[in-house]
């Protein structure tokens, strides 16, 4: 589930219920959201999707044991922490900053100079 759409998904994988995190994603962005969610003490489940293609990678679904769980309002309500206790901001959670500004509704430009 991306963070700009709030809609619960609720799926089955290895045959327990979950509330579905993301579908068809990269081995990478498994691996930095099973960390993420693990983290904070989520039960994670993760589910290998076949290639559509022969030769191309597989892409992974993952999802918490918490039916109740939903990951636009755990980081909008800054529920969620990152490792060093900072709450996950939606450009942590999109993976675009590692030491993102807590406000995320400002842009700012990448040229280091501070804006006006």
């Amino acid at each position: 589930m991306a963070i700009n759409n709030a809609k619960h998904i609720i799926g089955e994988i290895d045959g327990v219920r979950c509330t579905i995190i993301e579908k068809a994603i990269s081995l990478e962005r498994a691996a930095f959201l099973r960390e993420l969610l693990e983290s904070n003490n989520l039960e994670v489940k993760e589910m290998t999707e076949p290639p559509e293609t022969p030769g191309a990678e597989p892409k992974y679904t993952i999802g918490v044991t918490d039916l109740v769980f939903n990951p636009v309002f755990a980081v909008y309500e800054r529920k969620l922490m990152t490792r060093d206790n900072k709450p996950v901001t939606p450009g942590y959670w999109k993976q675009e900053c590692v030491v993102c500004d807590p406000r995320y509704w400002i842009k700012r430009k990448s040229s280091g100079k501070a804006s006006k």
